[in-house]
């Protein structure tokens, strides 16, 4: 049962080349990002601790399935937002005062989980918060891109976090499950 955390957490972590598949609607790949990372979490669940091989490849995994995986979740969840619930019309996408956003969102997600992993918890959210709050602090005069500020990091340090914490588990640093 590992073996499928870490499958799980790989395929996790290569997902967002799904967005290169233009054909496809653009929920396939969150949809299976969040599935693959339930799944791992069932199984993390029934194996309990990782061990030699298996805890470094999971801490490996954890930090591409944290950076990579989560890219295809804030603009979804900012697809979601601009939806209208009457009408179901989409709002404007604001212009692009957010620029490297992508990549800001990857680094944000990696440094929030190697603060969950290390063990660093409310105090290093906050830190990464505070520095990325004050980096973007000019941007975010507009309401529109402040909103979309908020939402995407949102949604993207829930997914580092749920990606750090499995990994934690298993990698048996927090209490609980199998093994010792």
């Amino acid at each position: 049962m590992a073996v499928t955390v870490l499958v799980m957490l790989g395929v996790v972590s290569v997902t967002p080349v799904l967005l290169l598949i233009r054909r496809l609607p653009p929920w396939v790949a969150p949809t299976i990002g969040l599935s693959c990372l339930a799944t791992a979490w069932v199984m993390i669940g029934m194996t309990g601790k990782a061990h030699g091989f298996d805890r470094a490849a999971t801490g490996v995994l954890a930090f591409t399935a944290a950076g990579l995986g989560g890219m295809t979740l804030a603009p979804s969840a900012y697809r979601i937002a601009r939806q209208q619930p009457d009408t179901g019309d989409q709002l404007p996408v604001p212009g692009g005062p957010l620029r490297g956003g992508r990549m800001i969102g990857v680094l944000e997600r990696v440094a929030v989980c190697g603060s969950i992993m290390a063990g660093w918890g409310p105090e290093g959210l906050v830190a990464i918060l505070g520095v990325k709050s004050l980096a973007r602090y000019p941007d975010l005069r507009d309401a529109k891109v402040s909103e979309q500020f908020i939402i995407g990091t949102f949604a993207s340090v829930l997914w580092a976090v749920c990606v750090a914490a499995g990994a934690r588990f298993h990698m048996g640093a927090v209490g609980g499950g199998k093994g010792g």
